[in-house]
């Protein structure tokens, strides 16, 4: 009997002296004595998120703008028929720089809030981002895009930006990015919203102080135009 309960005290001891797993290969973690999900609870299956078409009801009711590369009246919008493409135009969006150029034009910035109509049970996100503008660089001059999108009262955002360095004479320029599922910040579940769109473009020719560069309204037939593909779910 005494041997008995040796063993069973040894091997408890054994157990007891294994390292503990890392914390990140934890789906969870302690706090104040209860159990937060750090990652959903699959049983080592991921199940993605069953997404839906958009729904009846939903609509963007208003845009709003504010920034030097949007002058009041330069934006508009547009929501294609299955509520799942959204397009914002500017016309007069633009950034340079060069000899003889003033500083304060090789940057611009912008802001654009669109008031979203949602219906009961249903959230959407932004899955992904199409960029069209025209641009022209002298050898080694750069331009840069960069785009923030976050729903009003959220802290979570996702960014999209893309970089060119020239030479280029003269191009349309096109840049696609999409988020993958993890990243995908999602809007409150069916209440009326603002969609917050934070852009800049930047335009640098340290590496060419002799060099010109140039991105979106070169001429009245060019303009920066962004589509956001929309992702909708039912919550």
């Amino acid at each position: 009997m005494f041997k008995f309960v040796a063993t069973l005290f040894a091997l408890a001891l054994s157990v007891a002296a294994l390292p503990a797993p890392a914390d990140d290969s934890l789906p969870f973690e302690i706090v104040d004595g209860s159990i937060r999900w750090t990652s959903a609870p699959t049983l080592g299956i991921n199940v993605p998120r069953a997404y839906v078409d958009a729904p009846q009801g939903f609509n963007i009711t208003s845009i709003g703008v504010n920034g030097s590369g949007c002058p009041a009246g330069t934006a508009r919008y547009a929501l294609n028929a299955a509520k799942d493409a959204l397009t914002v135009v500017y016309s007069n969006y633009y950034a340079r720089d060069g000899p003889g150029i003033d500083i304060d034009e090789n940057r611009r910035a912008c802001q654009t809030t669109l008031g979203v109509r949602l219906p009961g049970g249903f959230a959407f996100g932004v899955a992904s981002v199409d960029y069209t503008a025209y641009y022209a660089l002298d050898a080694k001059v750069k331009a840069t895009q960069n785009t923030i999108y976050y729903f009003q009262g959220q802290i979570a955002q996702s960014t999209a930006s893309s970089t060119l360095v020239g030479p280029v004479a003269g191009a349309r320029y096109t840049y696609h990015s999409e988020f993958d599922f993890a990243s995908i910040v999602e809007s409150p579940c069916g209440q009326t919203t603002v969609l917050n769109i934070v852009s800049s473009l930047i335009v640098n020719n340290d590496a060419n102080p002799k060099g010109y560069g140039f991105i979106a309204a070169a001429s009245s037939d060019t303009h920066l135009e962004q589509l956001f593909g929309l992702q909708w779910a039912k919550c």
